[in-house]
Parts: structure tokens; C-alpha cells; sequence
């Protein structure tokens, strides 16, 4: 799907089951390649990263059949250590490949990895990880290269809780020698879940949920069966597109518990939530307020929401601010917004929003994954046709957002 056409102004009604997380998934398919056996996962979204982490694991000989949304893992046989360029460069957490290749294989060879725009996201803290439990790493040019003897326990300290490093420090530790403790890990509910994932696989692991994970290193796992959670980034999109667009809507199969920092926000603006075990109801009737949000780390407001809250927030009535202060390139969506007619001025890492409704149709282009969403939320807020292209960004986390929303009633295609 390249395009996707908006016909705004259509309130949205009805509910919708979310899809499983994607950045839960992703390190799960990884972790896979630690065990001698068959891991199967269930509730997987078929998306773009998906496919992508597919690819990676049959490169490297892994046997994966993927039907409907149930995943079969069979990594018995692990034939390669390196993870072809082509899936490095087109996904960005490919990286977290090298730390259960370290763990179980001793070696690690990938590249500096691409797949977004949205910053330099360096990877210092991931290597500095891997290093502390014992890898060597070589870099050459663009080609990265981590070997060890064997991984042992380690105290890692990071800086800043990284979440990709998390998931790679605490991978590369499941089969280590001795005890790793990482300080300063990311809290994110995906880390918590990738947790749970790797003790059914019979990893120890304690502290989850905390930043502070000790991993007691064993010999080997067991196969195991872990249904995955609905996407709170997905969720989230969807609970903006009912404050831009109105109406009533119910999105189930997530953990409201996950999106409090959002589901705050929303309420602040004027939307009415009610929060149940396993799904949340949220209505909009007239123009959200403007708000002033700051991204930070969970359980903070999610940095994959600030795009498309910024859509909210110019069609909302007042004045809005958002500050990004997790990554330092993701305003590249603010032009595309304003071609629809949203009044944006961006000084450093804060955008500061006067609510404008409605916007106006044009074409405009996806620059990124959350971006494209953004782009596809304004436009349910926008008079007339909004074209936006270059939409296989959102094929890379959303199954079918086409699909999702005209289930709510919005009037939206998407073209080849």
C-alpha cells in the first residue's frame, strides 16, 4: 500500500480489537534463536517489521511458519551469524539479533542499522552491554563484528534506559555464565513482557517490571508457548483519531495500565475514558483542548505518540505544546502538517500548536512510521481529501490502518 485516502469529518463509532504489539514481538523472535527448539508465539501482527525479523531468522536457518497471527519458531539448527545487510538497513531493531547470537552462537556480525528517520539513536549503550559481559567488537566501516569465548555475568550500568540495549543486555545474559545485573534498565511494558516471555522459556530473571533486572545465567531453555499483548502505540493512535475526528469508540484486548500516561493526557484535553481489565472506551464530543506534552521514557508519555498527538493538538481549540525530549529528529512530520494548514512553530526540541479546525485537504507524504499515522489522524480532521503517500512506512507497525478505521466508520482507502 503506497496511498491512503482520508475523506475527513466523519465521526467515529463502533470498537475494535488492537493488534498485537509490535515492539513486544520483535525481541521475542529474537530471543527464539537462544533455544535448541521450538518457541511458538501467538497474537503476532502481520506487518512490515514482522516479515522483516522473518527474513532474518530464515537467513540464519531458523525454520518459521507464520499462519494467521500464530508463530512457529524452530531454531534447532542456527547455520549463520550474520545478519544480511539488506534487513539491517531496512529495520532499525534488527540490532537486538546480535545479543542472542552472542549468547548462544559466540558470534555476532550486522551492521549500523537503519529502517527510520527519526534521529541518530546511536547504539553506544548496546555495545557497551555486550563488551562488559565479554564480546570483542570490531568495527569496520559500517560492518560490526562481536565474538566471544564465552559471555559471563557482568554489572551494567546505562545512562539512559535505553530500551533496545535493555532487550539486548538482557537477552545476551539469559545463557551467560553467572549473574548480570542491569541498572538503569528501560521499564518499558515491553521489556515486562519480553521478561515473561524468556522465564516460560525457563530463563531466571528477577526484578521485572523495575529498573534493576538480575539475570541468573543457565545452561539451556525449554520450548514454550507466550501469547502476546495488544499494542499500546496502536491503541493510542486510535484514541487520538476519536479526539480528532469525534465520536465513541472501544478498544479492546490491551492493558489500560500500559497507556495511563495517555489515557491522563486525553482526559486532560476533554476526552472521556473509562478504563475496564482489558480494554478502554473513549468518546469525544467537540474540539479537544490544547495541552502541554513532554515525552520521556515510560511511564511517561510514549515518544511514538508525540507525532500524532501533535495532529491532535492542531485541531484542537487553544494552544498546544509538545516537547520531544527522547528523540531529537521527530518534528519531520510538522511540514506535511502544515500543508494541511496547521500552525506550527518549532524552536529546538518543542513545538508550540494553535488549535486550527478543520484543516484542509492536500497531499501530503509519510516520512516515518508514526509520522505516516499522524498524518492519516489529521486527516479524519481535515475538509475534503487528504492523499498521503509513500504509506509503506505504516505497513512497518500497523496490520491494516485502513481496515481498523473505516471499521470505525471513517471514509479511507488505501491504494497501490
Amino acid at each position: 500500500m503506497s496511498v491512503i485516502e482520508v475523506q475527513g469529518l466523519t465521526p467515529l463509532e463502533g470498537e475494535i480489537k488492537i493488534q498485537g504489539s509490535k515492539n513486544a514481538v520483535l525481541p521475542m523472535m529474537a530471543a527464539a534463536i537462544l533455544h535448541k527448539g521450538t518457541t511458538v508465539i501467538e497474537n503476532v501482527p502481520r506487518i512490515q517489521d514482522v516479515f522483516c525479523m522473518l527474513g532474518i531468522l530464515d537467513s540464519i536457518g531458523c525454520k518459521c511458519r507464520l499462519e494467521g497471527n500464530r508463530l512457529k519458531i524452530d531454531a534447532s539448527v542456527v547455520t549463520e551469524t550474520e545478519i544480511p545487510k539488506k534487513f539491517v538497513k531496512s529495520m532499525r531493531s534488527s540490532i537486538i539479533v546480535s545479543g542472542p547470537l552472542l549468547g548462544r552462537m559466540k558470534r555476532a556480525v550486522t551492521s549500523f542499522p537503519g529502517g527510520c528517520s527519526i534521529g541518530e539513536r546511536p547504539i553506544d549503550l548496546h555495545l557497551a552491554a555486550l563488551d562488559a559481559m565479554g564480546a570483542i567488537i570490531e568495527k569496520d566501516g559500517e560492518e560490526l563484528k562481536a565474538v566471544t569465548g564465552q559471555l559471563t555475568g557482568a554489572d551494567i550500568h546505562f545512562p539512559f534506559p535505553s530500551v533496545g540495549a535493555t532487550e539486548n543486555a538482557l537477552m545476551a545474559a539469559v545463557l551467560a555464565e553467572g549473574v548480570t545485573v542491569i541498572h538503569g534498565a528501560a521499564r518499558e511494558p515491553e521489556i515486562e513482557e519480553l521478561c515473561l516471555f524468556l522465564i516460560g522459556m525457563g530463563a531466571r530473571i528477577h526484578g521485572v517490571g523495575s529498573s534493576n533486572l538480575v539475570i541468573e545465567g543457565v545452561a539451556g531453555l525449554h520450548d514454550s508457548i507466550f501469547t502476546v499483548t495488544g499494542d499500546r502505540i496502536v491503541a493510542g493512535t486510535y484514541l487520538l483519531a476519536v479526539m480528532a475526528a469525534e465520536g465513541n469508540v472501544t478498544l479492546t484486548g490491551i492493558r489500560p495500565a500500559h497507556m495511563e500516561a495517555v489515557l491522563r493526557c486525553a482526559e486532560e484535553m476533554g476526552a472521556e475514558v473509562r478504563r475496564y481489565d482489558d480494554r478502554i472506551s473513549a468518546a469525544m464530543v467537540g474540539r479537544p483542548s490544547g495541552y502541554h506534552v513532554v515525552t520521556s521514557p515510560y511511564p511517561g508519555f510514549p515518544t511514538d505518540l508525540q507525532s500524532p498527538m501533535m495532529a491532535v493538538m492542531s485541531v484542537a481549540e487553544g494552544e498546544g505544546r509538545l516537547e520531544e525530549t527522547v528523540f531529537e529528529g521527530r518534528f519531520g512530520t510538522v511540514k506535511e502538517l502544515q500543508k494541511l494548514g496547521a500552525d506550527i512553530i518549532i524552536e529546538d526540541n518543542r513545538a508550540d500548536i494553535h488549535g486550527l479546525y478543520p484543516l484542509t485537504g492536500a497531499e501530503v507524504a509519510a516520512r516515518d512510521l508514526r509520522g505516516g499515522a499522524a498524518l492519516v489522524v489529521a486527516g479524519l480532521a481535515s475538509q475534503g481529501v487528504t492523499r498521503i503517500t509513500d504509506c509503506s512506512h505504516i505497513e512497518r507497525g500497523y496490520e491494516d490502518i485502513c481496515r481498523d478505521l473505516r471499521s470505525l466508520g471513517a471514509v479511507i482507502r488505501g491504494m497501490e
